[in-house]
């Protein structure tokens, strides 16, 4: 069937029942703070002992990547009329995304610097985000304060990014370990706030250190021990690869966009997993399970969807990419399971729960009683988000094009 049938499914309509689910049972003030927002990591659970749990900042994080990806839709399009996403009488996406940062910030202790460089990517990434919903539209609350949590941020990068084992960037302020974790989504901000050079030196050092080219992905990264030696730390992580695509698509040119072309294929190749509940020899994106893990699939599949849409990419890239995000989250949108009104989770007005792996029900999972992770519902959302953002007319062209030939790399 192709994307844009009258009858294909309307995303945008599930992307906000997921958004709504999440934000009404996870969202919380902090400390019962007016103009702050935070998400608690597990429900159910009762709001001050959520807030001594462990401090998850890059959950946070993609909780507010989330916001922005409601944010924007809510502005409308062309074809769509904008809208709240929970009704006119509860606040806009953007605006709790606002309030998010400044919880951030507060529960950080007063800053955004943390000890770990990837964690701050994140956040760099989806508050630069934020800072473009708001010039979308043109909301001037909150602007400064973006301006400066870029700017810290941007001087952490600068630190960490050194040309110690030849370049990349380190994963934590204990400088002996650099990683594709920090280095791609760091590289990804740089591109995108026009720092090109940076960006392709670090995307450089991941192909000539980090790259797998029996895979065609990138593994974790490299330590140095207490003795000096360097150590290769080879597992490959679905999430590494998203921010890498993300990289190298924004960037662009031949190389690069040979290169994206390539990890898609290979995301495709050993990153994916049947999943009947997707339809009938369905292939959907493999999942990490719980914990940080179940933030990972989500990562990869949103830059997924930036190749499923880019024009540059041959049609049978983009037909790929499309159709793993679409498959994953039709399979976590069949799996969901609505929340009885007697369970305590359905106390804040949320309805559905998502599984923490696409190929199973969340009743498997997650069945009345048990506690439900911020993470793994983060990680649904983002694929509905994703499957919402891929223009349907981008993907129904790859049918009707032959793929050209990719261009040769270096």
């Amino acid at each position: 069937m192709s994307p844009a049938d009258a009858s294909a499914p309307d995303w945008s309509f599930r992307a906000d029942e997921a958004a709504r689910s999440v934000t009404r049972m996870f969202g919380q003030r902090l400390f019962f703070l007016p103009g702050t927002h935070l998400a608690a990591v597990a429900r159910p659970s009762g709001r001050l002992k959520n807030l001594v749990r462990p401090w998850h900042y890059w959950w946070q994080a993609h909780y507010l990547d989330c916001l922005v990806d409601t944010g924007r839709r809510e502005l409308g399009t062309g074809s769509r009329p904008g809208g709240r996403f929970d009704g006119e009488n509860r606040p806009s996406a953007g605006r709790l995304a606002s309030r998010l940062v400044t919880g951030i910030r507060l529960r950080n202790f007063f800053t955004v610097v943390n000890n770990y460089y990837d964690d701050m990517a994140w956040l760099a990434l989806s508050t630069l985000r934020l800072e473009q919903l708001a010039t979308q539209s043109r909301k001037a609350a909150g602007r400064r304060r973006n301006a400066k949590v870029l700017q810290n941020l941007t001087l952490q990068f600068d630190s960490a990014s050194t040309d110690d084992l030849g370049g990349g960037t380190f994963w934590s302020k204990k400088r002996d370990f650099k990683n594709t974790p920090a280095t791609a989504p760091v590289a990804l901000y740089y591109a995108r706030t026009g720092q090109a050079t940076k960006a392709q030196a670090l995307l450089d050092w991941l192909d000539a250190r980090l790259f797998d080219p029996e895979l065609g992905m990138y593994r974790d990264g490299l330590r140095i021990t207490p003795g000096g030696e360097v150590v290769l730390e080879g597992t490959i992580y679905s999430y590494n690869q998203g921010p890498a695509l993300g990289a190298l698509l924004e960037l662009g040119g031949p190389a690069n966009l040979a290169r994206a072309a390539s990890l898609v294929a290979a995301v495709a190749q050993h990153l994916t997993i049947p999943a009947p509940m997707a339809g009938h020899g369905a292939t959907v994106l493999r999942c990490e399970g719980s914990g940080d893990g179940g933030l990972f699939t989500g990562i990869l599949a949103r830059y997924l969807a930036l190749a499923a849409a880019d024009g540059r990419l041959p049609a049978q890239t983009r037909e790929t990419a499309a159709a793993l995000v679409h498959a994953t989250a039709e399979a976590f949108w069949e799996g969901r399971r609505s929340v009885s009104a007697r369970e305590p989770l359905a106390g804040k007005g949320s309805r559905i729960i998502f599984s923490a792996h696409p190929e199973l029900p969340a009743l498997r999972g997650y069945p009345a009683g048990a506690a439900v992770e911020l993470s793994t519902q983060l990680q649904a959302w983002t694929v509905l988000e994703a499957a919402a953002s891929i223009p349907a007319a981008a993907v129904a062209r790859t049918a009707a094009e032959s793929p050209p030939e990719l261009p040769a790399g270096n």
